[in-house]
């Protein structure tokens, strides 16, 4: 969330931001005249109040009846007033922080101009869109046939996009999160373990209500929200808190099935198991001192490559322009492997500084140590990596002419020391 301060004084800086994100910049203007309105009211209702409590002592002293009672009728009206008052002032916030939790994060100067996703730049190379000297088959073929992938009997259970993964195939999938984790440590960031389900404000406090309420999966009965990404309960584990500046930089991992409601049409991009409303992912999370956000990004970003590097995968680095940037970032790079089955480049992490805009939105403070005051902290998180895209590539580097895969290196210490998977009996 940004400064209401910040909208105020600089509103241009705010409409630049909203028309380069490709976004209508009408609830800037209402919001500013919300704002001026609720201070006008505000500052109505205070004296009026300051009014009534004077006036209050008054009648207190007051020792003709008559005056006593002239006195306390001309207060009933202005309690009545301030009744009124403050029944406005709370429509007045209420639209306000509807408006003001709907207005995304200004992109960093960094951030390239660009409409959409087609107008990411790529920053850098590893590797090449590397083809074998045989066929090439899709994931969605080389599971089939090695019978590790069931795409019927996902949709027998649960409708189109799921899908099972059988014995191998799961066993490759709970080895890439194993590895990622334990990578993850290595590289300075804690596991935690979190529930799969939050509460509502939680998901207000990392920046996906009421935005994307239309994207998440809700318990009607109960304030149970299924979570997308495990950045939101990282995000709530110190909602509200003010953490010790001797704690920072905190990092965290962890693993999550994530649950999304994609909209889907038919087409290239939704073949096999690419997208669905399932799926696993690590996530790395950093709450940091706000001077060394840009260190932390860059770090994260390291660890999130270094994961692709010891997989063996060819990947890019691509920076996101303004019209792709996500809602809660200041600045974002997407890390892309190659699948040379599907001949394409999957994205399977965005990391993201979002400074102190989640921050502010779910109050994590940290107490500063010369001032002794309460600053807001800057957040950052980055995918280490998203499944199941992680697993295609694999699948698909990894693919031998005869249709068996072969298991990397570093996974075959969570594959029971497996090194090729191949059909089963």
């Amino acid at each position: 969330m940004l400064d209401i301060a910040l909208i105020r004084e600089n509103p241009e800086i705010v409409k630049k931001s909203m028309r380069d994100r490709q976004m209508s910049v009408e609830n800037v203007d209402r919001l500013l005249e919300l704002d001026k309105t609720r201070r006008e009211l505000l500052g109505e209702a205070e004296a009026l109040k300051a009014k009534r409590n004077s006036e209050s002592k008054a009648i207190g002293k007051a020792k003709d009846p008559a005056e006593r009672q002239e006195r306390i009728a001309a207060m009933k009206v202005v309690s009545d007033r301030i009744a009124e008052l403050d029944k406005q002032t709370k429509e007045t916030e209420e639209e306000l922080k509807n408006i003001i939790s709907n207005i995304p994060n200004i992109p960093d100067e960094k951030v390239p101009y660009g409409v959409s996703d087609a107008e990411n730049q790529v920053v850098k190379t590893f590797g090449t869109e590397m083809q074998h000297d045989f066929e090439d088959k899709p994931h969605w073929d080389l599971g089939t046939n090695l019978g590790i992938i069931d795409f019927d009997r996902g949709t027998k259970l649960s409708g189109t996009r799921f899908y099972v993964l059988n014995g191998q195939g799961a066993q490759l999938e709970r080895a890439l999160i194993a590895y990622m984790l334990d990578l993850h440590k290595k590289q300075g960031y804690k596991e935690r373990y979190l529930p799969f389900m939050v509460k509502g404000d939680i998901l207000y406090g990392a920046g996906q209500l009421p935005k994307f309420a239309d994207n998440l999966y809700h318990d009607v009965e109960e304030d149970f929200w299924m979570v997308p990404t495990a950045e939101v309960p990282l995000t709530g584990l110190y909602m509200g808190e003010i953490i010790d500046e001797a704690q920072l930089p905190m990092r965290f991992t962890a693993y999550t099935p994530c649950f999304r409601r994609e909209k889907m049409s038919a087409g290239r991009d939704v073949r096999g198991i690419k997208r669905g409303h399932q799926f696993d992912k690590v996530e790395m999370y950093c709450y940091s001192l706000p001077e060394k956000s840009e260190e932390e990004h860059e770090r994260m970003l390291d660890a999130a490559c270094e994961t692709c590097k010891l997989l063996g995968l060819n990947y890019r680095i691509i920076a996101q322009c303004t019209g792709d940037l996500g809602f809660n970032a200041r600045i974002c790079y997407d890390v892309e492997v190659w699948a040379p089955g599907c001949k394409e480049w999957l994205e399977v992490s965005s990391v993201s500084n979002d400074w102190d805009f989640q921050a502010r939105r779910a109050q994590i403070r940290y107490r500063d140590s010369e001032s002794g005051k309460p600053r807001l902290v800057h957040t950052l998180n980055g995918s280490g990596l998203g499944l199941p895209r992680t697993l295609i590539s694999v699948m698909e580097t990894y693919q031998n002419p005869d249709g068996s895969i072969t298991v990397p290196d570093v996974l075959r210490p969570w594959m029971g020391g497996i090194e090729r998977i191949e059909k089963e009996d």
